[in-house]
């Protein structure tokens, strides 16, 4: 049985949400910000922001080979996987509101939370345990965004992510800020999220006391890199919750 944790420390896509997330409206925006500043506007625009995007993600699964990958700047997203070829006018422009147009391109409206998250998180706080996310992204401002509308910005005592901490996953640094940010360290937490090769690996280079892999629509789909294995695997947060009950209910001040 897992030692009830000090802090609990969770991944955001898989873990309180799941599914594919289509692109936000970036290219209007970036055809208004080009027309304002009297720059033409590139024909490849469209094709260009899907081939930056596809190119961004493969550079994503590469990193989960590196021992501390960082992440790349709203800049050099849009600079160096979008806008590449490009003239300097245009280049400039999206380099100037890219932090703006990574946040839009973010934008999470038409996910919904995974079921009993809510009641999770309302019982981990409410036992005084606290709770970070620690996730990797282009831009957290839109996930913040997303945790607000839904209410549950306040359940968390940090919000750790890639762009704004210049790391990702699995760079065990991430873990260790975020559980130094709640007081803990990571032996003393759970970490849980929903991939083999970023986050069980991350939970592992750091040291965490109990790694959960939560199982989604990725993680199926991924298969386990050699040598490396989970404290414990839930279908969903209904299944955490449980667990952490049952190490609460074994713990010996329960008792």
């Amino acid at each position: 049985m897992p030692t009830a944790p000090r802090a609990l420390l969770l991944d955001f896509g898989g873990v309180l949400v799941d599914g594919p997330v289509p692109p936000g409206p970036a290219a209007p925006l970036v055809r208004e910000a080009l027309t304002a500043a009297g720059v033409p506007v590139p024909e490849t625009l469209d094709a260009d922001l899907t081939a930056g995007l596809t190119a961004y993600g493969h550079w994503r699964e590469a990193t989960v080979r590196q021992p501390a990958p960082v992440e790349v700047t709203h800049r050099e997203f849009w600079t160096g996987y979008v806008a590449a070829d490009w003239p300097v006018e245009a280049r400039t422009v999206v380099a100037e509101r890219a932090t703006e147009l990574s946040r839009v391109l973010t934008r999470l409206d038409e996910l919904e939370l995974r079921p009993g998250t809510v009641e999770l998180l309302a019982d981990v706080t409410g036992r005084g345990v606290p709770i970070a996310i620690v996730s990797n992204t282009l831009c957290g401002a839109a996930h913040r965004d997303f945790l607000a509308g839904a209410g549950l910005g306040e359940r968390f005592a940090v919000q750790l992510y890639s762009d704004e901490a210049g790391i990702r996953k699995p760079n065990p640094e991430l873990i260790r800020r975020a559980a130094k940010a709640v007081g803990a360290v990571p032996e003393e937490c759970w970490y849980v999220g929903d991939t083999w090769s970023r986050d069980v690996r991350c939970g592992r280079r750091a040291g965490v006391g109990t790694t959960v892999l939560m199982r989604s629509s990725r993680s199926g789909a991924e298969a386990v890199p050699p040598g490396l294995s989970a404290d414990l695997e839930v279908a969903d947060p209904v299944e955490l919750h449980a667990a952490l009950r049952a190490a609460w209910s074994a713990a010996p001040s329960a008792s």
